[in-house]
């Protein structure tokens, strides 16, 4: 009995898994965590206006509800991760445009 309740319970959580993990996004949440590191850097250094940093901020909104919609159907496809991908990679561009063209709030 031990065995076959140990050998369904294997089997069970070999299917949970996968379809956990398809929801999960641990890269493109650490991506959005260090994107909002990097605003608030801005800000604490002077390297951004509050404008910028606020259309910055709407920007990195839109792509955490843009991904809540994409996981709302239980899952995470890789089209979507690489449209995910491709949003973070437009923004990280226009934080770092945003960091180095050499207006102040200082």
């Amino acid at each position: 009995m031990g065995m076959r309740l140990f050998m369904l319970g294997l089997l069970v959580t070999s299917v949970a898994l996968p379809a956990l993990a398809q929801t999960q996004s641990p890269g493109i949440d650490r991506r959005e965590q260090r994107q909002q590191q990097r605003i608030q850097q801005g800000i604490q250094s002077g390297q951004m206006t509050p404008k910028e940093a606020t259309r910055l901020e709407h920007e990195q909104a839109r792509i955490r509800e843009e991904e809540s919609a994409m996981k709302a159907d239980g899952k995470l496809d890789a089209t979507e991760r690489r449209k995910l991908q491709q949003d973070l990679n437009r923004s990280s561009r226009h934080i770092a445009k945003e960091k180095h063209d050499r207006q102040k709030d200082r």
